[in-house]
């Protein structure tokens, strides 16, 4: 399996991406259609995911602070922080990855390997620009939605799960969410869930822009390319992170 790409070409691709369209009326309907494909339908999901991860954390810090020492304020405010910091962004665009990046390369790729992209190209459409473009406007356009409702699922299901678990009392987790807050934390992760959208439209679309061969390349491409996604994902989340909050 290939791990890296050729970065000259991903650029060169990127550079047909965002060549002028022949016409904005087709890029704006297909925009739209592609933030109800790969965002609307990504939404139940991760509502789903966040609540019981949110529920878990708010379980493990409980029971990691048990300590008599440490307020139980602490529980709310490292479940607050951790969503907020990673997993809404992060580990959320990992999840993504898979979801969104393996769909995006598979429908390039089965249009690339029945020559549907060779005949927008005869007809004289920019098809890298067509068919990629839109899906990377859509998906930079959601994951930061995406990601406030992350963090709102994340919060309400330590809500809900520490009550219930016995771990904490409702009063102290709102106290714990509260406390020490900084907005900039927030301002952090949508810069982290620009960039990640923009990873999980464009390599996966790479990887199905030039695939070779017939449909089991193509699976063996969004393989490839969800890898190669979430490699990156967390190469830029250390670069952002080392320039952001330090």
């Amino acid at each position: 399996m290939k791990f890296f790409f050729h970065v000259g070409q991903y650029f060169t691709l990127l550079k047909k991406v965002f060549g002028r369209p022949e016409k904005l009326r087709l890029y704006v309907r297909q925009l739209f259609h592609e933030i109800d494909t790969l965002g609307v339908n990504s939404v139940w999901i991760v509502i789903i995911i966040s609540i019981f991860i949110g529920g878990i954390m708010t379980i493990q810090f409980a029971y990691s602070m048990s300590n008599p020492i440490y307020p139980t304020t602490l529980v709310g405010l490292g479940t607050r922080d951790t969503l907020i910091l990673e997993f809404s962004s992060t580990m959320l665009a990992l999840i993504m990855a898979g979801k969104i990046g393996s769909n995006i390369t598979s429908e390039i790729g089965t249009m690339r390997v029945t020559e549907q992209i060779d005949s927008l190209e005869i007809m004289g459409v920019n098809s890298a620009s067509y068919l990629i473009l839109p899906k990377i406007v859509a998906v930079v356009f959601i994951f930061p939605f995406l990601f406030i409702i992350s963090v709102f699922f994340g919060l309400l299901g330590g809500l809900v799960t520490g009550p219930i678990a016995g771990v904490i009392s409702i009063p102290d987790y709102i106290e714990g969410i509260q406390w020490l807050f900084y907005p900039y934390y927030i301002t952090f992760s949508l810069i982290k869930s620009v960039v990640f959208g923009f990873l999980v439209a464009s390599v996966p679309a790479y990887f199905g822009y030039y695939v070779k061969g017939g449909s089991l390349e193509v699976g063996k491409a969004s393989t490839t390319a969800v890898v190669n996604t979430n490699i990156l994902i967390l190469f830029f989340d250390l670069i952002l992170t080392r320039l952001l909050l330090t």
